[in-house]
């Protein structure tokens, strides 16, 4: 376990540029092979406009990462986090702390983004994908990425996290976001055996189905036991599924970059659609 703690601790920048390259790079693969959806869209140009987001969140968090950094070392330093006050082998703080880092970080974010109007004004455009995959992972507007970051430095504070364990979050992170958005699907099998454990693309993509209720429903990132825990988790087949938002059907405001930035900026559009459906068990 210290080696994966020193690993982490001081992990290459080009390590972790490969994780996100490499992770989409694998999975875009995957599902031109064996797709859930077999979409009528142009692929290379739908990647390059979540790329572009891909690139907005990395300057942001890169921006930002001073703040990260010296949060987690004052935190350490001055004991404060769960991890610092209650003494626990290294394996028990780095699973601790990954399953705290996420529900913090990952599940409460967006729980409060879906709740909270100018949060969703921003979020709203991950949503607006209406063709999901794993270029979606990284489809986020620069606003939500700012959001998401306070979200994870509240979580460090929380949890007291170390900064290998902060790495080791956010290179679970990318790799699960990038896989739970994968246009594949799991055999019921599989799905049945790992989705106990971590959120799978058949239970995320439920999340990003167009209407209420199922657009608020599976909220989590790495583990799927947030989802269960509080009563938030649904499933649904992939094959009925609709991606995109309801109240943003026109193209220039989900496949156009000057459209997409200015969508947080448009007055609230309620959400319409199934709000009185129920949701399904499949």
């Amino acid at each position: 376990m210290e080696r994966i703690v020193d690993y982490f601790e001081h992990i290459p920048s080009a390590h972790r540029s490969l994780l996100l390259v490499g992770g989409i790079a694998f999975f875009w693969l995957l599902e031109s092979i064996v797709p859930l959806v077999r979409f009528d869209y142009h692929k290379p140009r739908h990647a390059g406009i979540n790329l572009f987001f891909t690139v907005t969140t990395i300057l942001v968090n890169f921006t930002l990462a001073f703040v990260l950094v010296n949060t987690s070392d004052w935190a350490v330093a001055r004991h404060l986090g769960l991890l610092q006050w209650v003494p626990m082998p290294l394996w028990v703080q780095a699973i601790t702390g990954l399953l705290l880092l996420d529900l913090i970080g990952a599940w409460l974010a967006h729980w409060t983004e879906h709740h909270v109007k100018w949060m969703w004004q921003f979020h709203s455009v991950h949503h607006s994908d209406q063709y999901v995959d794993t270029t979606t992972a990284n489809r986020h507007h620069p606003g939500e990425s700012v959001i998401r970051f306070l979200f994870t430095t509240l979580a460090v504070i929380v949890v007291g996290a170390p900064m290998w364990l902060v790495f080791m979050y956010q290179a679970f992170s990318v790799l699960l976001s990038q896989f739970n958005h994968a246009n594949i699907e799991l055999p019921r099998w599989a799905d049945r055996a790992i989705g106990w454990l971590v959120v799978t693309p058949n239970m995320h993509h439920v999340h990003h189905h167009y209407v209420l209720p199922y657009s608020n429903t599976n909220y989590g990132n790495i583990f799927s036991i947030w989802d269960r825990l509080f009563s938030t988790y649904a499933t649904r087949s992939g094959k009925d599924l609709v991606y995109g938002l309801d109240t943003h059907p026109h193209p220039r405001e989900h496949s156009h970059i000057g459209g997409i930035l200015k969508v947080p900026f448009q007055p609230y559009r309620a959400p319409v659609g199934e709000k009185e459906s129920k949701l399904s068990e499949v």
